[in-house]
């Protein structure tokens, strides 16, 4: 059997969604409504998912989805309460650029969950044991096993008022037996995650170079948050949210969540639709991601008509 590679992973245990369950008041029937209200006149921007293709994610995971309604009878768990920080962890070293991509993934995280979010101290690669790490059989590049970084690093330091606690790694990531490498990876049961930028591009090769790396850093990072938060893979439109195989099929998929999901993440975060497109209009024409820019331009518009 050929070893899989994924972009990205998501050890989310839905058995452990009730965990953290919604208050009664956040329950009422009418918010739910009023946010569907929104996402209905979202729908016209966003494209439905068509037919998988040979080797992409839902050519071979059997996945059914996820609606909002379904979201909401989980009980997910949400970034509220005394749980309401993102914290940010670098692990190893990373170019000047390489940090700016991280500090920009920061910014956004903060305005894609409307959470206040911390950088951490960096951690240095030697808090990896031998035993945690491997070269590729094939590749011949170094590795890190990122279920190790999870249990064994972020876990231990979880900070007490952790919605979640993402580890940001310039080093390769490898899951474990029967993989070739994984993108991200994310608990929901223990609020950690971490992610490489090691296969998102050379930020240092030059402004293109540096916004594409950035872009696909954005999503990885936005996606497995979603993950923390309750939120399983989208099979119903070309959304953020969507499991990827491989960069040319992640690259494909939108930066932003469709309208099934959004309403996941203005319900988890009881934000301000719209300034949060606001927010995230704003950073996109900060960092030049023009086709973001104008597609959270035109969500504003849709939401205010």
């Amino acid at each position: 059997m050929p070893l899989r590679q994924g972009y990205l992973l998501a050890a989310i245990a839905l058995v452990s969604l009730a965990q953290t369950s919604c208050s009664a008041e956040r329950n009422k029937p009418d918010e739910a409504a009023k946010l569907r209200s929104l996402t209905g006149k979202l729908e016209p921007l966003h494209k439905p998912l068509g037919k998988p293709q040979p080797g992409e994610w839902l050519d071979e995971h059997r996945e059914s989805g996820q609606t909002f309604a379904e979201y909401l009878r989980g009980s997910p768990v949400t970034p509220t309460g005394k749980r309401n920080v993102i914290y940010i962890q670098p692990l190893g070293e990373f170019s000047e650029t390489q940090r700016e991509v991280v500090k920009l993934t920061a910014d956004f995280l903060g305005r894609y969950y409307q959470r206040k979010v911390k950088i951490q101290k960096d951690l240095p690669l030697s808090v990896v044991p031998e035993t945690a790490r491997r070269k590729h059989p094939t590749w011949g590049m170094d590795q890190i096993l990122s279920t190790h970084v999870l249990s064994k690093i972020l876990k231990p330091r979880l900070p007490e008022d952790a919605a979640a606690y993402i580890a940001f790694t310039a080093s390769d990531l490898w899951p474990g037996e029967g993989w070739n490498f994984v993108f991200g990876q994310a608990s929901l049961r223990d609020r950690v995650g971490v992610w490489s930028i090691y296969r998102n591009g050379d930020p240092d090769k030059g402004a293109d170079e540096f916004r594409l790396c950035l872009r696909r850093t954005l999503k990885t990072a936005t996606h497995e948050t979603g993950h923390m938060f309750s939120m399983a893979h989208c099979t119903k439109y070309e959304c953020n949210l969507c499991g990827s195989n491989h960069l040319e099929e992640s690259d494909r998929k939108p930066l932003e969540v469709c309208p099934e999901c959004v309403a996941k993440i203005w319900w988890a975060t009881k934000c301000d639709p719209v300034k949060r497109f606001e927010a995230l209009a704003e950073f996109c024409r900060e960092q030049k991601l023009e086709p973001e820019e104008k597609f959270y331009r035109r969500s504003l518009e849709a939401i205010a008509e």
